[in-house]
């Protein structure tokens, strides 16, 4: 006889009661053997499935917007800085760095792991006030760039024939140095997720792979010498200052209609 689903064997218990101890037999004997996805307890894959395939397209869309957005001022603010632009020291740390062409795989892994954020939210409400407070993040480290211009030292780079590099340092200039916005935005992102997947009680290899993806980013920064030590650090804490406003200034969950309802409709 199948177990799949103890409700079909309640029938002739008549109440709610009854059905709810027999469930709650079924589930101490046969544990992940019972369906329980349909209800409040659903597993954490299940729900992070759900978020992910219910915003997914407007997840592409936001962010392919905002880093559109983002860059035209990036590079409006690159060009016409209110003052002459300061060079940032280095520091030993980033003597002893070498550089890394391949480093740049993590540095442009950014365009991705910036998505994995919003598309984990549960609500259209939350979506939305992640948007805006990334939205803040992104305008509070371009007016830093503006009125306090700075740069990294001349670039002494060996000779590298790796894939991308031409490209980044024809676009992208040395300076809009400091705070670093790679590590801001990366590490806005990790906290984000890292919320998300403690509050749904996902396996800790997840979260330690969030936090090694983070590590490789803000890493890469250096590695391929676009960013001295004490950029990453002052990125830092832009970064962290914003998610953890984030967190505490957002919509409450229950007061939000869900993607996935927003689909059913």
């Amino acid at each position: 006889m199948s177990i799949g689903d103890p409700d079909r064997l309640v029938w002739n218990f008549g109440n709610g009661q009854g059905s709810a101890s027999v469930r709650e037999l079924f589930s101490r004997q046969f544990g992940s053997q019972i369906n329980t996805t349909s209800g409040p307890q659903r597993s954490w894959n299940f729900e992070l499935g759900t978020r992910v395939r219910a915003s997914f397209l407007l997840t592409v869309l936001w962010t392919t917007f905002l880093t559109a957005v983002f860059f035209v001022g990036y590079f409006f603010v690159q060009r016409h800085p209110a003052y002459s632009p300061m060079i940032m020291p280095q520091t030993g740390v980033d003597l002893i760095i070498p550089f890394q062409p391949a480093a740049l795989l993590a540095y442009v892994s950014l365009w991705i792991y910036i998505g994995v954020g919003p598309g984990l939210q549960r609500t259209l409400g939350e979506f939305a006030a992640y948007g805006l407070w990334m939205c803040a993040l992104c305008i509070a480290g371009l007016a830093i760039f503006y009125f306090w211009p700075t740069q990294v030292p001349t670039r002494i780079l060996a000779a590298t024939h790796f894939p991308g590099f031409t490209m980044l340092h024809r676009v992208d200039q040395t300076s809009n140095a400091c705070p670093s916005m790679h590590v801001a935005v990366a590490i806005f992102t990790a906290v984000r997720i890292d919320e998300v997947l403690r509050s749904t009680r996902a396996p800790l290899q997840l979260r330690m792979l969030n936090a090694a993806w983070f590590l490789a980013i803000a890493y890469s920064t250096l590695a391929i010498k676009q960013h001295v030590l004490l950029d990453v650090i002052a990125g830092a804490i832009l970064g962290i200052v914003f998610a953890l406003m984030s967190l505490r200034l957002r919509p409450g969950v229950s007061r939000d209609t869900g993607f996935a309802e927003l689909v059913r409709t």
